[in-house]
C-alpha cells in the first residue's frame, strides 16, 4: 500500500514544485499511478527510471531538475537533504502463523526478523505467537533500520539485538533468513506469507560451501580490485583503503553499477567488494572471477581464519 497524503502534506510545506520519485524495481509499475496523483495536485513530476536496489541507492542526481526526491518503497539509511521516504507496507493475515508454532515452541525465545514491507506488524506478530505459547521477542534496529525487527541484506543489527535462542524471518526468499543465521550463529526459520505459510529452517552450509570454494580460487590471485561504491548509502571508504593496504597488487575501483562487463574489462584477477553485501553472497554466479567480501579476503591473505568467518554488513 502506497499512501501519498502524508508525502503531498510535506511536499507542499516545503513549497516544493519540482517532484522526482524514485521506485525499486518491484515497484516501478506504480510510477504511472503516482505521477498522476502528484501531478493533479499541481506538481511538476520527474521519474527516476535507472535502477533501484534500495535506500542505500538514491537518485541524488534527479535533484539538479527536482526541488524534493520521494524515495518510495523503504525507510532512509542515510540523512540527506530535500529526500522524503515513503516506506512500502504490506499487511499479512496474523493466522499464517499457525504452521510455525508447533517448531518454535520448543525455544526460550524466538526472535521475529522481517523486512521493511511487514516491519510494521511485527508487534501484532509478535502477540499473536505468543497468545499461541511462542515466547516471541523483537530487537531493536540501527540507523540503517529504524523499524523493531527489520533487516536488511546488509545489516542484521535487529535480529543480533533480540539476543534470543532462534529466530523466526517473515518474508519471500531464504537470502535474509540465512543472513539471520550466519550474524546470530542461532536456529533460524523462513516463513513465506504468500506461500501458503510454509516454514523451512534454513542452513547456510550450501552458502559457505560456496564461499569456500571461491576463497580457494582467489589464492592463486594476483591482482585484486577492491570495490568502492559511489552510491549515497554504499560506499565504505575507510574499509576499502584498509582493505587495499593488505596487498601490494590491490587497488581500489571506484563504481556505481557492478556488472560482469564492467569486472571482466578491468580485468582483475579477483575482487573484493565494499558495496551492497548482496553482490558477494548472492550474485557470485553473475560473475566468472571470485568477488570476495571483507573477511574473505581477509582470509585469503591468511590474516583471519575460515573458523572465524563473519557475514559482512554495513555497520552505522
Amino acid at each position: 500500500m502506497i499512501q501519498l497524503s502524508e508525502v503531498i502534506t510535506q511536499l507542499k510545506s516545503r513549497n516544493a514544485k519540482r517532484v522526482a520519485v524514485q521506485l525499486p524495481e518491484g515497484l516501478k509499475r506504480k510510477a504511472a499511478e503516482i505521477s498522476a496523483t502528484l501531478k493533479n495536485e499541481g506538481f511538476e513530476v520527474l521519474i527516476s527510471g535507472d535502477a533501484c536496489w534500495g535506500a542505500c541507492d538514491l537518485s541524488l542526481d534527479a535533484l539538479e531538475w527536482a526541488d524534493v526526491l520521494v524515495h518510495v518503497g523503504h525507510t532512509p539509511v542515510t540523512t540527506e537533504k530535500n529526500v522524503i521516504y515513503l516506506p512500502f507496507q504490506q499487511d499479512i493475515p496474523l493466522e499464517i502463523l499457525e504452521s510455525a508454532v508447533p517448531q518454535l515452541r520448543q525455544y526460550t525465545s524466538v526472535g521475529i526478523t522481517t523486512t521493511i514491507q511487514h516491519a510494521h506488524q511485527t508487534k501484532a506478530i509478535c502477540k499473536w505467537l505468543k497468545d499461541h505459547g511462542v515466547n516471541a521477542v523483537i530487537g531493536t534496529g540501527s540507523s540503517r533500520t529504524p523499524l523493531e525487527g527489520q533487516v536488511l541484506g546488509c545489516t542484521y543489527a535487529s535480529a543480533k539485538n533480540a539476543k534470543a535462542e532462534a529466530y523466526l524471518f517473515i518474508g519471500t526468499g531464504v537470502f535474509h533468513a540465512i543472513g539471520v543465521s550466519l550474524a546470530t550463529k542461532k536456529p533460524t526459520f523462513a516463513l513465506d506469507p504468500f506461500a501458503d505459510g510454509i516454514l523451512q529452517e534454513v542452513s547456510a552450509d550450501r552458502l559457505l560451501r560456496k564461499r569456500f570454494a571461491q576463497i580457494e580460487k582467489a589464492k592463486s590471485a594476483k591482482t585484486f580490485g577492491i570495490l568502492l561504491s559511489s552510491k549515497s548509502g554504499q560506499g565504505r571508504r575507510e574499509l576499502a583503503e584498509r582493505l587495499a593496504g593488505l596487498h601490494e597488487n590491490a587497488v581500489i575501483i571506484l563504481i556505481r553499477e557492478i556488472s560482469e562487463m564492467q569486472l571482466r574489462n578491468l580485468g582483475f584477477d579477483a575482487y573484493v567488494n565494499t558495496a551492497c553485501p548482496r553482490l558477494a553472497l548472492d550474485d557470485q554466479s553473475r560473475f566468472p572471477m571470485p568477488v570476495l567480501s571483507p573477511s574473505e579476503f581477509e582470509i585469503v591473505l591468511g590474516k583471519r581464519s575460515w573458523d572465524d568467518y563473519i557475514i559482512d554488513e554495513i555497520l552505522p
